[in-house]
Parts: structure tokens; sequence; C-alpha cells
């Protein structure tokens, strides 16, 4: 694709990708930066953990996104008592018309474009790990036989990070999975005006469809086309592999961390980092885009050690220092 050509189909997505966060705004008030990550996942062909306390629209915003982006979307509420054929489906056993019996596959929620996974960490880890296979390999195997997903397909999970009460922390290897593990914050008090404004009254605003399923698989597509500058490709280098203790120039690192990303982290950070470049109008990412992205990127996928905790060392605090000695 010529750089004319690869400008012109970047400028239109970069239009439309501008109305999908206006009318997400109109739904989903003041939580830009959760709203813009959420998408930057969606555009970089990967799933993502929303991380926050009950109230803080993460349910809302799910929904709004499959709305506006026009995708076919479930929801699965985890508890304790959920199994992997309520989420991947299972085969039963019926009489055909010729008098013979034969099994039927019934397709369990997990069968559509965007799934939210309630809660996720209420689940057994038995449950949990009936979308390993579907949130890496796009399809889920029952029975011996391969059914594939819907395309594009995306899990959007929530978790409460206080009620720890009747709750399977996620395994190392589902974290890893995310794409991002993303923080929804209590808002600021003139937001939590508006939001009180425009939600206690006789009229609700509406999400309106803006995209279709086949414009954004255009768009990641376009993600992946868009050129990336080796100093770019560096940055991502340092910054995973000096989060990892073994490989570590730093200090503060190797003392208070126990295992680091492995590459999808920097897969994570080359396609997020192009996402997170269309979303703001731009042809290529920056070593900016990074370096913004890293604690999204990284937290979920490093572990602080026992004495680390002990002393009251923060994975946010390690990421940001890293980050400016990698900048």
């Amino acid at each position: 694709m010529s750089t004319s050509a690869l400008e012109k189909k970047l400028g239109t997505a970069s239009a439309k990708l501008d109305a999908v966060k206006s009318e997400i705004s109109n739904i989903v008030i003041g939580q830009d930066t959760v709203v813009d990550l959420s998408l930057a996942a969606v555009l970089s062909g990967g799933h993502a953990l929303l991380v926050g306390v009950p109230g803080l629209a993460k349910t809302l915003l799910v929904e709004t996104l499959s709305t506006v982006l026009g995708l076919d979307g479930k929801r699965i509420q985890f508890t304790p008592d959920l199994m992997p054929a309520d989420i991947l489906g299972s085969e039963v056993l019926e009489e055909t018309t010729k008098g013979k019996r034969a099994f039927r596959f019934i397709p369990g929620p997990v069968f559509c474009q965007l799934l939210m996974a309630d809660e996720i960490n209420r689940a057994s880890p038995r449950t949990q790990s009936a979308l390993l296979q579907a949130m890496q390999e796009r399809f889920v195997t029952i029975a011996g036989d391969r059914h594939d997903l819907p395309a594009p397909f995306h899990v959007l999970a929530t978790q409460n990070p206080i009620e720890q009460e009747g709750t399977y922390p996620l395994p190392e290897a589902q974290l890893d999975r995310f794409l991002f593990q993303i923080d929804v914050d209590y808002p600021q008090a003139d937001t939590e005006r508006e939001i009180l404004l425009a939600t206690t009254g006789t009229e609700q605003n509406t999400a309106k469809k803006i995209m279709t399923p086949k414009q954004l698989t255009a768009m990641q597509a376009l993600v992946r086309a868009m050129p990336i500058g080796n100093k770019v490709v560096d940055c991502i280098l340092s910054l995973v592999r000096n989060a990892r203790p073994d490989q570590s120039e730093h200090g503060f690192i190797k003392d208070a961390v126990v295992w680091g990303p492995g590459p999808r982290a920097g897969q994570a950070l080359m396609l997020a980092s192009r996402a997170r470049a269309l979303l703001d109008g731009r042809i290529s990412p920056s070593v900016d885009d990074v370096l913004a992205l890293a604690a999204p990127v990284l937290k979920h996928r490093m572990a602080l050690s026992f004495a680390a905790r002990a002393d009251g060392a923060n994975l946010d605090e390690l990421i940001t220092k890293l980050a400016e000695r990698v900048g």
C-alpha cells in the first residue's frame, strides 16, 4: 500500500473513530481514558480486563461498545456454580426424522463477537479455563470437534478488586491473554455531578450504531499496516526486557519483581501503540504511545515478591519508574 493510500484510509478511519468516541461519551460520562483503552484493545484485535469497584459503568461501557461498534454482544454473569458447558455450549442427543439418534451441538454464549465476562474471577478455575482456547485460538473444541468463533471476537471482562470472598484469582496464563488491564477509577467531582444530572431525569440517552463488524475488521487490518519506527520498536524491547528481573538493568526491578512479561507483552505494545496513534489521528506511533501504554500492558504480567509487598511496593509506581528510565 502506498503512503498516500494509507494516509487516506487512516484519515477515514480516524474520522469514523471520532464519531464512535463521541457516541460512547453520550452514554458513558467522564471515562475518556477507559474508553480509549477499550477501543485500542478492540482495534488491536485483543481482549481487556476492566478492574474497578461496582457502579463505575464497566458493564454499561461494554454494552455501549457492542451497540456502537455493531457487534453481536452477549453477557455471562460468572458465579461459583457456573460450568464450562454454560459458556462453550454442549451436545445433546436427539432423534432424527429417520428414527436414528445423533448428537447436535448447541452453541453457548461464547459464540458472539463481543463477550462480556462479568466478575470473571467468581467462577472456578475449571470454568475460567474454558475461555483460554477461545481467547487465544478463536475456536473451541467440544467432544473432539472444532467449532470456530465469529469474527471479530473479543472478550471484555470485569473484576471487582475489593470483594474477594468467594472468588478465584485468575491464573497467570489467562491474565496473559488479556491485552490490557484497565483500571476504572472514581469520577472527578464535576464529572460525577454531570452523571447525576444525566441519569436521574425522565429522559435517558441510548447508544446508536456507528460501525459494522466489517468496518472494524478493516480497521484492525489497517492497524497492522501502520508503519512503526525502529526507535519505537527499540523502546518496546527495552521496556519489556527490563521488566523481567533476570534480564533487567535496573536494581529496583531485580529486587522487587519475581517474574515479568513474556513476548506477548511486546506484541501487545506493538499493536496497541499503533491503535492509540490511529485513535489520535496519526499515521504512526511514537515512543510516547508506548510509555503511556506501559502500565495497562505490563501490570497484569508482572508479580511482586513477598518482601516487596511487605515493604509497600506498588506495581504502578515501579512501571512508571521503569518507563521514565526507558523513555
